[in-house]
């Protein structure tokens, strides 16, 4: 288990890119132009530099965590539905009639769900855990999301959730969220990470008219502005005690668990991204085990993504959250395993590579 926030950012490390030439060689030794299977091959090599170079590659079981909370700056008006369904979302979830909860059926993920602190009890079902007695997050516009002291509870919290997965056996990792309002500190987290301007990248969330989508864009330039008066030049946690939310601390633990455990991890969308690119900015090198999963439709994703460098495995104009993105990501990383295991060399094959297309 990791006890304090500075021994799990000094347990991630690189992984070793001279895998990656390994990985090359294998893939293009395979019965198939070479780069003929496009970012199939990209994710298979990154896979194999995350797992040191196993040959066959087993990326099987998936975890998926799922942090779920409410947040102070929903007295603001910044969301289109009311705070309750936070909590009815989580009964739905854990109920099994949410769409990640369909959708990680079918792909044979196991949810654990982190209540990081919502209006509601937490339920009493195997795979959820309380994590944070709070209700909710403070409203960022007028006060600090939350103490520093709290915020690295949250993200230890996420971040051990990873070391019991792994001593239970499974190997990869994905995260999602579900808390109302939360695309408000989410946008607000980026702007201030990559200097943005919330006007541009403020979207509707789960479907804010026009006018409240300037409202909210505004209310974010209000938390923004209240942060820099109050900490001025903030460290990155920093940042996200006061702009961010329970469930995006907890959510960027994960990535920097999953990160120090040598595991891969799926980013879901827009809230899950902002979660991620926290942890990024902490530590760089998490970028060697997350896989963005897809392309939100918020807005404000194209220039996001822009900033930290990546491109989503998939663009499906999805915009739920939950991790729904993440659970049919995880299919395209089996596939690129497969390919990798059990397609055939050349030489399996009998076939002269000098009398094949390669090119």
């Amino acid at each position: 288990m990791f006890t304090s926030f500075e021994d799990l950012c000094s347990a991630i490390t690189p992984t070793d890119k001279k895998l990656l030439v390994t990985a090359q060689k294998h893939l293009d030794n395979l019965t198939k132009p070479v780069g003929s299977l496009g970012r199939l091959e990209e994710f298979a090599a990154k896979l194999s530099t995350i797992y040191h170079g196993e040959f066959p590659l087993n990326i099987d079981p998936a975890l998926h965590i799922l942090a779920a909370a409410d947040h102070g700056v929903f007295v603001e008006g910044v969301a289109q539905n009311p705070q309750e369904v936070t909590h009815l979302m989580i009964l739905n979830i854990l109920q099994g009639g949410a769409a990640i909860s369909v959708l990680s059926k079918q792909n044979h993920m196991d949810i654990l769900l982190l209540d990081a602190g919502h209006k509601g009890t937490c339920p009493e079902y195997p795979n959820a855990r309380k994590i944070n007695s709070l209700e909710m997050s403070g409203n960022i516009a007028k006060e600090d999301a939350m103490s520093l002291a709290l915020c690295e509870e949250l993200i230890l919290a996420g971040a051990n959730a990873v070391v019991d997965g792994v001593k239970k056996g499974y190997k990869i990792f994905s995260i999602g969220e579900m808390g109302i309002g939360n695309t408000t500190p989410a946008t607000a987290l980026f702007s201030e990470l990559f200097d943005l301007d919330p006007v541009e990248i403020t979207g509707p969330g789960a479907g804010l008219s026009k006018e409240r989508i300037v409202h909210k864009a505004k209310v974010i330039a209000q938390a923004i502005e209240r942060h820099k008066k109050a900490h001025g030049k903030a460290s990155v946690l920093q940042i996200l005690a006061s702009l961010g939310g329970f469930e995006i601390a907890t959510l960027c633990g994960v990535v920097l668990g999953a990160s120090a455990m040598k595991c891969p991890v799926l980013i879901d969308g827009f809230i899950s991204t902002s979660a991620y690119a926290v942890a990024f900015c902490m530590e760089k090198s998490v970028q060697d085990y997350a896989f963005l999963s897809h392309a939100s439709a918020e807005p404000g994703y194209q220039k996001i993504i822009q900033c930290l460098g990546q491109k989503p495995m998939l663009d499906l104009s999805m915009r739920l959250g939950e991790g729904t993105g993440a659970s049919l990501a995880l299919q395209l990383l089996r596939s690129a395993k497969v390919i990798y295991n059990e397609m055939a060399t050349f030489k399996d094959a009998n076939i002269e590579t000098d009398t094949y297309l390669t090119k």
